[in-house]
């Protein structure tokens, strides 16, 4: 027999049922329907969620609170790190100031390094976010969740799209921050116990990498860096403080710890920055730590070959990598690939100059040979001045035909070599004397073996998201930065 499918009852059932009007059962069907909805958003799979909402933190964690000088109910400020896979949560003391709690090795991220530009781009945002207590979610299919506040004034500002980005459990991410169960259970319950000790607003700093020297210098040419040293000012000024900075927007940028000079004025993303009031001693500890920081990115500059990182589809921490229920394996069993950029305005060191140029001529060399060798370990031929680091890495030029002008002509002159014959005749290398490109891939984190076991169990992903995913092996909340 075909089955079908009917409502439980029609709005002139229910006023059948309820003796009235038609418009009355309406009036009555809605505010049924509005308690319903209301009692769905309180309780999941029997109330589960909301059991899993207030679990309290574990005491082993309220007592670091208190050994850095803080409690349960101070508030917190949170720090995700893409490039490392990490999520810092730090807490405020007496004094106003915050302290590192604990560094949470991340499951799961997506995309690649820089902003979220537009929706269903898988691109995990990057910028200064809020969340406030409308935004927890108790009620999360992957466990527990919060959002993060994207797009924020300078993401509208630049006409990004998208949103709903959370912070939540599964292992899963299109887009979000994924933690396990076991994480986003603490985490969630950190930031409820936050509210509820008077906290507003939660500030979640998401940035692409750790901005120290060695990621700016190896990153210095990548096409985010203006907008990466853009947010760098905020993480500045909370580095040198340890204090929440206070986050504006005008002129679509970011402005940290700033107010109009004139007080009548305001500050909008969309329009000009006014003449801004900054805190004058705040200003020269971040000026001071930027010499320093800017002397070593030069000092790495000379001898680090520049960067741009892309994923296959994101990554996670090393931490988690024999776990098996996380959403694309196979994307995550490929490393990121180093593609390597050109450096221009690169000085060439004083040392290389004077050794190009006494160092003797190379004898020339097969096409094929000099192609797959890099650039930079080459010595050219002597030359009176090298104008660039280009020329002064450049191989040797092949010996000149010195055959007459008439013999080469008709074909009865000197044979040329090979490397010359090829470029008088505007004739591209072949496939095996080509170049090599800029770029290089890095050997893969996992071997085949293990590549074959995450594609496997990609098809289990579906109950994972159900809750129905393995409980992770004991020790992974024990994860912390050295010297922390």
């Amino acid at each position: 027999m075909k089955r079908v499918d009917r409502p439980l009852l029609s709005f002139s059932a229910c006023a059948r049922v309820l003796g009235a009007r038609p418009l009355a059962a309406l009036r009555v069907g809605a505010a049924a329907l509005s308690a319903s909805l209301l009692l769905s958003a309180c309780q999941d799979s029997g109330g589960l969620s909301s059991s899993r909402a207030w679990k309290p933190i574990p005491a082993e964690m309220v007592a670091l609170m208190e050994q850095k000088g803080s409690n349960k109910s101070a508030p917190i400020l949170l720090r995700a790190f893409k490039k490392e896979a990490e999520l810092e949560v730090w807490k405020m003391r007496a004094d106003g100031t915050y302290a590192h709690l604990k560094t949470y090795p991340m499951c799961r991220w997506s995309g690649q390094l820089g902003p979220k530009t537009r929706e269903g781009d898988r691109q995990v945002p990057e910028g200064f976010y809020t969340i406030t207590p409308g935004q927890m979610n108790p009620n999360s299919q992957y466990y527990l969740a919060f959002n993060v506040g994207y797009p924020n004034a300078y993401d509208k500002a630049h006409g990004y799209t998208g949103g709903l980005i959370m912070v939540h459990g599964a292992c899963s991410s299109a887009g979000c921050f994924s933690m396990t169960d076991e994480q986003i259970s603490e985490i969630y319950a950190i930031a409820r116990d936050a509210f509820a000790g008077g906290q507003r607003a939660i500030q979640m700093q998401s940035l692409p990498f750790r901005m120290n020297a060695e990621n700016l210098a190896k990153h210095r040419l990548d096409p985010n860096m203006k907008f990466w040293r853009e947010i760098k000012e905020g993480v500045d000024q909370f580095e040198v403080t340890k204090r929440e900075p206070q986050v504006a927007f005008c002129g679509r940028r970011y402005v940290f710890n700033a107010s109009p000079a004139d007080a009548s004025a305001r500050l909008d993303a969309n329009a000009a920055c006014p003449p801004l009031r900054e805190d004058a001693e705040v200003k020269a500890l971040v000026a001071q730590k930027r010499q320093a920081e800017d002397a070593r990115i030069a000092e790495l500059s000379a001898t680090t070959q520049p960067i741009k990182l892309r994923y296959a589809d994101g990554g996670q921490h090393p931490s988690f990598a024999h776990v098996m229920m996380v959403s694309r394996p196979e994307a995550l069993a490929q490393a990121p690939v180093e593609i390597e950029l050109q450096d221009k305005n690169k000085p060439v060191p004083a040392a290389v100059k004077m050794a190009a140029r006494s160092a003797p001529a190379p004898a020339a060399k097969p096409a094929a040979a000099t192609a797959s060798a890099s650039v930079s370990t080459q010595a050219p031929a002597a030359q009176p001045d090298a104008p660039s680091s280009a020329a002064a890495f450049a191989p040797a030029e092949p010996a000149a035909v010195t055959a007459p002008f008439y013999k080469r002509w008709l074909g009865l002159g000197e044979e040329a070599p090979a490397a010359s014959s090829a470029s008088a005749s505007g004739a591209a290398p072949s496939a095996a004397s080509a170049p090599s490109t800029s770029s290089k891939r890095t050997p893969a984190a996992s071997n085949g073996k293990a590549a074959d076991a995450r594609q496997k169990t990609s098809s289990a992903l579906p109950a994972m998201i159900r809750g129905a995913q393995p409980v992770l092996p004991s020790g992974l909340l024990a994860y912390a930065r050295p010297n922390d």
